[in-house]
């Protein structure tokens, strides 16, 4: 007998073509649009693993980990330099989510630049600011401003340590005039000092010290004086006994007198 074989059902090409078109696993080259170009690492048409990212339209450049199609691991972020056409490093640290979350160092300009920790694209936690100005910030931040206990050293040489919030000093902090050989050690509020003390410290080694030392506040008879505050505070306390004693004995009347009045409503007739 003659053997007939089935013919196999041929797939459709659109499922051929859509099979290929799926991304998965390392491409080259992938276009988007609007010009954007991306070349890596896929899982299931999204970003997924190591890849490079290039944006058209600014000309940023990022590289590093992806997941599931947005920046999350460690990479580096760069932007083209208007000067020299070249590109440079604007953040290199770690992200979450498409945002710099964790340790990473940010770049503002050629001598002013943050290393610390980051959540949600904004400076939080432990970090240290370099200003251009010379300046330099260390300590607590949150919501992208120096808030809690910090450290910020002036380009003189000063520096004030204390608590900050919202950017400013704010609560007790000390300011060091190394410079005059001063420190002054007080409360402030929106960094103006509302009040404290002032004293020389180190003034002969201060490059510009002050026309006339503070002079230190003496007791001529401190025992004297510890003398007259404890016999005032014994006074005070003896006061407010005989006090309390008066209010016991007046509010002991007031109940006896009660206690009468009960005592004669309750007696029988006769």
């Amino acid at each position: 007998m003659p053997i007939s074989k089935c013919l196999l059902k041929s797939e459709p090409l659109w499922k051929e073509w859509d099979q290929k078109a799926q991304k998965n696993g390392l491409r080259h080259q992938v276009y988007a649009v609007n010009g954007d170009c991306y070349v890596g690492e896929w899982k299931d048409n999204m970003k997924h693993g190591k890849g490079t990212q290039i944006w058209k339209k600014k000309g940023g450049i990022y590289e590093g980990d992806w997941k599931f199609g947005k920046r999350d691991g460690y990479g580096t972020f760069s932007l083209p330099d208007q000067e020299t056409g070249k590109h440079r490093r604007v953040y290199l640290g770690w992200w979450k989510g498409d945002k710099k979350s964790g340790y990473g160092i940010q770049f503002f300009g050629p001598k002013e630049y943050y290393e610390g920790e980051w959540c949600g694209n904004q400076r939080s936690g432990w970090g240290r600011m370099y200003y251009s100005n010379s300046d330099i910030y260390e300590g607590q931040w949150c919501k992208d401003k120096p808030d809690g206990e910090g450290m910020l050293r002036l380009k003189n040489g000063n520096r004030y340590e204390g608590s900050w919030q919202r950017g400013m000093k704010n609560g007790f902090g000390r300011f060091f005039h190394l410079n005059h050989g001063q420190l002054f050690e007080g409360f402030w509020v929106d960094d103006v000092a509302k009040c404290g003390t002032m004293i020389d410290f180190g003034r002969d080694e201060a490059p510009e010290p002050t026309q006339f030392p503070i002079p230190k506040v003496k007791l001529l008879d401190p025992d004297g004086v510890l003398q007259e505050a404890l016999a005032r505070l014994k006074k005070t306390e003896e006061e407010e006994g005989d006090r309390c004693q008066d209010h016991l004995v007046m509010s002991g009347d007031i109940f006896g007198c009660h206690n009468w009045q009960g005592r004669m409503l309750l007696a029988p007739h006769g």
